[in-house]
């Protein structure tokens, strides 16, 4: 799951710069794109498919209680359509990796307009449970080829300094797509119905793809208008040039960047951090908020704003922090874990029905943190890979929230239905009290992991005599 400063180590300098040879054994430094205007208006172009791609994602959290009706499906079957998604999400992850590695991120993010149009458009004109299961997973796919995608555009284009603030940059455009779903799609979809929000929504798609098409630029030496599709490789950071290094084999390349330890802890730190939010935000947050804890639409859809907002903030918070003291990495990361379960232990245990409004105003300020914490896991993997495999690191970190996500949203729609009578959608909260507790579960999983792999992370970060130095390169393995 939804921006960017200086120079050092963030999550947003996932996706390295190209690199000059250097002689065996000695250090290579990054040589650094120009940046400017027309690096700008190739960063919009790339990150307005993410934004368009988040809309797409998060639209089902606002239409959860429409489509039980619309499908006629209890608690159950509608987390289905998240845990799909999210699951079809996850696997492409590696895929998607080494696309983006092998034909540049230009190609990559019009195959994923072409997909997030298909499938939002079956989805406005679903009348069925199975053609609207299909269309989530089509555009699960589609919307897995654009994160990754935009990093490495803004990598090819900006100053190697400039990498971790483009990266939070792309996460706070991504916030925004979240935020017009929670706000305007939601009033949209209750004045003008279900097939003509989402078919609106969908046609959008076909305007950013003629953007991507027309006038986007991988990078500063590419051809205007050049050909979508071409038998040379579109990357040039990973052309077949002199002194390039040679095109790994698919298993190999996963493989290696598996081994290393940091790109493992990264995935675990992803997998800890972004789910509860996920899980709130992608399909059980309107519900809580409105059947369990009995507030207005306009209310819960303001709640859900609001994590959006403070993940903005915290955006921008964690990106310089972590960029100019990458130390604050595992204190960070250990904050947002142990502060998330702790709000959640206050809200389920608190006494009454209902919690108070400022006790819901801390939980969602909370989950505001997740999100950008769990870019963290990225700034484990970038360093220690090199950069003919980053995206394919960059993939296997990406897909750990999404899996815990699955997890989540598959537990609370089960002891949901296991605890209201009839199998009907009229959740008690109570119900939904003790659902909201299967959090705990992937949050204990994959807090253990992040302690059990923190160590060998670090000493294998020490052998490559990570981090780098003051100035405007990074040394790199040569």
């Amino acid at each position: 799951m939804f921006v960017d400063p200086a120079p050092p180590l963030s999550p947003a300098a996932a996706i390295p710069s190209p690199t000059v040879e250097a002689p065996a054994g000695s250090v290579a430094v990054r040589t650094d794109p120009p940046g400017g205007r027309r690096a700008w208006l190739a960063w919009s172009i790339g990150v307005s498919v993410y934004a368009l791609a988040v809309v797409h994602r998060t639209s089902l959290g606002v239409a959860g209680i429409a489509a039980a009706g619309r499908f006629g499906i209890g608690a159950s079957a509608l987390s289905t359509f998240a845990i799909l998604q999210v699951l079809v999400y996850a696997g492409m992850q590696v895929p998607v990796g080494l696309l983006v590695d092998r034909f540049g991120p230009r190609r990559v993010l019009s195959c994923g307009l072409v997909l997030l149009t298909a499938g939002q458009l079956g989805f406005a004109f679903a009348t069925a449970f199975t053609p609207a299961l299909i269309s989530r997973a089509v555009l699960g796919c589609g919307d897995a080829m654009t994160f990754v995608s935009v990093l490495r555009v803004g990598a090819l284009w900006f100053p190697h300094r400039r990498n971790p603030f483009i990266a939070q940059l792309t996460g706070l455009v991504g916030t925004v797509g979240n935020l017009v779903s929670t706000t305007l799609l939601s009033q949209v979809l209750h004045s003008a119905g279900w097939t003509p929000t989402f078919a609106t929504t969908a046609l959008l798609g076909v305007l950013v793809l003629a953007m991507v098409v027309l006038f986007l630029r991988e990078t500063p030496d590419s051809p205007a208008r050049a050909p979508l599709f071409r038998t040379a490789r579109a990357d040039p950071a990973t052309a077949d040039a002199p002194g390039a290094p040679p095109r790994q084999p698919l298993l190999p390349q996963i493989k290696g960047a598996w081994r290393e330890p940091g790109t493992r802890l990264g995935l675990w730190v992803h997998f800890t951090t972004a789910f509860p939010a996920a899980a709130f935000l992608l399909l059980w947050g309107m519900p809580f908020l409105m059947e369990g804890q009995g507030e207005s639409r306009a209310t819960a859809a303001g709640l859900l704003s609001l994590i959006i907002v403070a993940s903005m903030g915290f955006a921008l918070l964690f990106g310089r922090l972590v960029s100019r003291h990458p130390a604050v990495r595992n204190p960070l990361v250990f904050t947002v874990v142990l502060g998330t379960g702790g709000i959640w232990a206050v809200v389920l245990a608190w006494p009454g029905p209902h919690v108070p409004m400022w006790l819901l105003l801390v939980l969602v300020l909370v989950l505001g943190s997740n999100g950008p914490a769990s870019l963290v896991g990225l700034d484990y993997a970038r360093p220690v890979n090199p950069p003919e495999r980053i995206g394919t690191a960059s993939g296997i970190v990406n897909m750990g929230g999404f899996i815990a996500a699955v997890l989540a949203l598959f537990g609370i729609g089960l002891v949901l239905d296991l605890l209201t009578p009839g199998g009907g959608d009229d959740y008690t909260p109570h119900a939904f009290r003790l659902a909201f507790c299967v959090l705990y579960l992937p949050m204990a999983l994959g807090l253990t992991q992040i302690l059990r792999l923190r160590a060998p992370a670090a000493r294998r970060e020490a052998e490559l005599g990570l981090h780098r130095p003051p100035g405007g390169t990074e040394p790199v393995r040569g």
